[in-house]
């Protein structure tokens, strides 16, 4: 068997693996396969639409150019998990009592349980090629995943920025496996978006200026789980009872009708996340918020930017019963969270 042909064989030999360890898709590409990336990050941090994510400036130069993380890499394969719900995420906004939490965070830390994956299929392929090198990247490297998912083939990034696909769906995770072995690369997927925008008309806080545009700032997700301090007072009132993230336009995606189901029970829904009380999260405390997300991403964030956005929900969800509630915490230790509870009662004495 020639080079070619083994390679070929070791490709299909690992999307089979991949598979049966437990994701949807696996896709190759180059890490030098995205020539237009340094100037669109470039563009977006220069408009400041990463807000306060400090992150996203930091280390452009890697962040832009996958080959410059690691010179020595020829192949990025990148590989989808699935986190699919099963029921409907955006019911829970019809009910203003409750906490509307994203579908991500409703199980376990996926940085945890998708790197373990990655690691096995890492594994996996050193045994196969002893003298082949690979790094592990889920989410917490200067790596764009997202564009390099297009690049393999994965999917595309829709008109909310998020990456879907035609056999995927929107509900899904990817994990980067970076290796110095050459492999066949897939080709890059395009977008099917068409003429529909249901994504951005659903969209709460008008977050996309244009199609394939987000302006961080105004999103959901961006304010509940990046922003330090108080939110803009225009912007409270469209949070609704988004409490950690949103799922609006990715629930509303028709692409969703062929979503696949997830995998791992270990995403699967806990019961402390499914439209949990706003009263019984506002009444944490430090200790009692760490103990009840450890292993939860929602941890991350911290008690007290948590309780911050829970007195948004309640400030917006015209339930006077809840009034007591953040009175209770106008008198915080925290100044954002004193803030927003003084924002609640005001919004609630007008209902």
């Amino acid at each position: 068997m020639s080079g070619s042909d083994q390679t070929v064989d070791l490709k299909l030999q690992l999307i089979n693996f991949a598979t049966e360890a437990g994701f949807a898709k696996v896709g190759f590409c180059r890490p030098d396969g995205l020539p237009e990336l340094p100037d669109r990050l470039a563009a977006f941090v220069a408009e400041d639409m990463h807000g306060q994510m400090a992150w996203m400036a930091d280390r452009m130069a890697w962040r832009g150019d996958p080959s410059a993380l690691w010179p020595e890499a020829r192949t990025v394969i990148m590989l989808a998990e699935p986190y699919t719900p099963d029921h409907d995420p955006l019911a829970v906004l019809e009910r203003p009592d409750r906490a509307a939490i994203s579908v991500y965070a409703h199980g376990r830390d996926y940085h945890d349980v998708l790197k373990k994956r990655l690691k096995r299929v890492g594994r996996w392929l050193i045994e196969q090629e002893p003298e082949a090198q690979i790094k592990v990247f889920v989410d917490t490297a200067p790596v764009m995943e997202k564009p390099l998912a297009q690049a393999a083939g994965l999917g595309w990034q829709g008109k909310h920025t998020n990456l879907l696909g035609r056999d995927l769906g929107s509900w899904f995770f990817l994990g980067a496996i970076f290796t110095t072995l050459e492999f066949d690369t897939n080709k890059t997927e395009i977008s099917h978006c068409g003429s529909c925008t249901a994504c951005l008309d659903v969209c709460p806080t008008d977050a996309f200026p244009a199609p394939y545009r987000l302006d961080a700032r105004r999103c959901i997700s961006y304010l509940t789980i990046e922003h330090k301090g108080p939110v803009d007072l225009e912007l409270r009132a469209k949070m609704g009872n988004r409490i950690y993230g949103c799922d609006d336009c990715l629930a509303v995606c028709p692409w969703n009708k062929f979503a696949v189901a997830g995998r791992d029970a270990k995403y699967d829904a806990r019961d402390d996340v499914l439209a949990p009380p706003l009263a019984e999260l506002a009444a944490l405390d430090d200790a009692a918020f760490r103990l009840r997300y450890s292993g939860s991403p929602i941890k991350r964030i911290g008690r007290d930017r948590f309780v911050r956005n829970v007195l948004y929900a309640i400030g917006n969800s015209a339930d006077v019963s809840l009034m007591t509630v953040a009175q209770g915490l106008t008198d915080d230790p925290d100044s954002t969270v004193v803030d927003a509870a003084r924002w609640a009662v005001s919004q609630l004495k007008k209902d």
